[in-house]
């Protein structure tokens, strides 16, 4: 039998695709730009750098590379992971795997978060890989051909690897994932990070983070680097310290990137840090809103957003240069009957352009789940429960019994994507956004990448300036913003390359959501709850 572990094992990683449709696959806009894929694969290149590495490592995302027979047929062991809406696609691989005899290794957090679903693989190796990738290497070294390996403990940032970022081709990705910190002070009661990572945020050290930094210099990489955490100030002190040095290593190298990340709203309460973000070219941020209505955050736990006026806050990070992205989801108990409205007024009114609707969905483990599970309203195999045409929370939601009449609230979401994606809309919030933002941008494109941003805006041009449903809108917009701020130009051409992927991805999910109210109406509600709870029912 071959030393799997000693010799010189064939490793291949691969990353599953996600669904054309969701949310954030916007490969449309990417093509437009020379790119194949919004964002590079984090969580298997970190894998890549904890396996031994005298083994023979390759990368594949099905994502923008089809992956043949002969690549799988080529590893001793291949490897992938992922999220709950890539769950289809990473067990239609395991399956493809095994046909050709391959030993699967799968982790991740929707494995980690029910381990149960993906019993197929040869080794599931849970929770963080800094503790429980050594503990399947120790097993492979003694010859186990299978395992399961989890810990409840928490990995020491100060001593995380440096990705494999030498795996990927660059061109193919809008932007290259760096992480400065794993878990989230805050308590949210649908959030499953705090489950996955814990409340005590733990960092990486500055030297670790200018390291990264410096190996992706090294290797030829400038544009956009998105720092993947799920509140970066998680610990404002930790990162204003970070960005102070980050500012001078910029400085020192000509400020070859820009940043992007993710952030709660009190971020606006702190003038230093944001001045701190502008200075080293922090372009946008997503921002976990929910909801406008503050009853609703009280219940849920989303205590920091409450009394936050989402106009100012996205008012105040335009000042600094940054735009603001939005997660809100519909679907909560305690949402009023006006949710729709006043969710589309508060979108309108912030002018934030990609505002990401979601139906409400108790991930595996959650405070929300447990509730749920407690009150007998979470549906038997809950987190299994989305369906062919569902790709993600934006479709594949309400995973439980909903106090709110069902076909009310899909009703509901149907009005607001309706609404905040139609054009006049959409473009009324890029103007907005185009004329507030005070960019100061620090990051300047080579000769080569200038001239491809060139033809990237002539292939905007062409694609929403030239078409029926938004020309008109978009040399309005275009002229206005030129002529009154300049600056706020560049910003203004993306979200317009947005819409593109945007108003497929509300096509799609308004013809889901119309198929699933078809389906109640037929069957009734509680014919449809009869159904997702028998098992529960059952079992009481």
């Amino acid at each position: 039998m071959k030393d799997l572990y000693g010799g010189h094992t064939k490793c291949l990683l691969v990353q599953t695709k996600f669904s054309g449709f969701s949310f954030w696959n916007y490969q449309e806009v990417c093509y437009m730009v020379g790119a194949k894929y919004p964002a590079a694969p984090l969580g298997l290149l970190t894998v890549a750098a904890l396996l031994p590495q005298h083994w023979i490592l390759r990368l594949i995302d099905e994502n923008v590379e089809p992956l043949p027979d002969d690549h799988l047929k080529w590893a001793d062991i291949v490897c992938t992971g992922g999220m709950l809406s890539q769950q289809k696609s990473m067990l239609n691989f395991i399956r493809r795997a095994h046909n050709l005899d391959r030993i699967v290794v799968i982790g991740g957090p929707d494995p980690t978060s029910q381990p149960e679903v993906y019993l197929e693989a040869d080794f599931l190796v849970l929770g963080e890989g800094e503790i429980t990738i050594p503990m399947f290497l120790k097993d492979l070294q003694k010859g186990t051909k299978s395992g399961r390996y989890y810990s409840e403990g928490k990995a020491n940032m100060l001593k995380a690897v440096v990705p494999r970022y030498d795996l990927i081709n660059f061109r193919n990705y809008l932007m290259i994932g760096l992480q400065f910190t794993r878990g989230c002070p805050f308590n949210c009661e649908f959030c499953d990070i705090i489950e996955l990572y814990g409340r005590i945020p733990r960092f990486k050290s500055n030297g670790q983070v200018i390291k990264e930094l410096q190996c992706l210099y090294d290797l030829g990489y400038r544009g956009h680097i998105d720092i993947v955490d799920d509140n970066f100030i998680g610990n404002k002190k930790k990162a204003k310290d970070l960005l102070r040095e980050l500012k001078t290593w910029s400085q020192n190298h000509g400020y070859p990137f820009y940043f992007a990340t993710e952030a709660s709203i009190d971020l606006t309460d702190d003038d230093e840090l944001l001045q701190l973000m502008k200075d080293v070219d922090f372009r946008y941020v997503f921002l976990g809103i929910e909801t406008p209505e503050n009853d609703t955050l009280k219940l849920n736990r989303k205590i920091q957003n409450v009394n936050k006026p989402i106009e100012d806050a996205v008012r105040k990070l335009l000042s600094y240069g940054i735009v603001s992205n939005g997660g809100y989801i519909i679907g909560f108990d305690s949402e009023s009957k006006q949710i729709a409205d006043n969710m589309i007024d508060s979108i309108q009114k912030s002018g934030i352009c990609m505002a990401m609707i979601s139906l409400l969905y108790a991930l595996p483990n959650t405070q929300l789940t447990r509730r749920l599970a407690s009150e007998g309203r979470l549906f038997h195999e809950a987190s299994r429960s989305i369906g062919e045409s569902d790709i993600d929370q934006t479709t594949g939601g309400l995973n439980f019994k909903t106090l709110i009449p069902r076909k009310e609230i899909f009703k509901n979401f149907i009005r607001i994507i309706n609404a905040i994606y139609e054009p006049s809309n959409y473009y009324k919030r890029i103007v907005f956004t185009g004329l507030n933002i005070r960019p100061n941008y620090k990051h300047t494109p080579n000769l080569k990448r200038w001239l491809n941003y060139m033809r990237s805006f002539f292939r905007v041009c062409n694609k929403a300036g030239f078409n029926s449903m938004t020309g008109f809108y978009y040399w309005k917009m275009l002229i206005t913003v030129i002529f009154r701020n300049l600056k706020g130009t560049e910003v203004a051409v993306n979200l317009a390359a947005m819409f593109i992927h945007f108003q497929k991805q509300k096509e799609y999910a308004v013809s889901t959501m119309n198929h699933t109210i078809g389906e109640l109406e037929r069957t009734g509600e509680e014919a449809y709850y009869a159904k997702m709870m028998g098992n529960n029912q059952k079992h009481d």
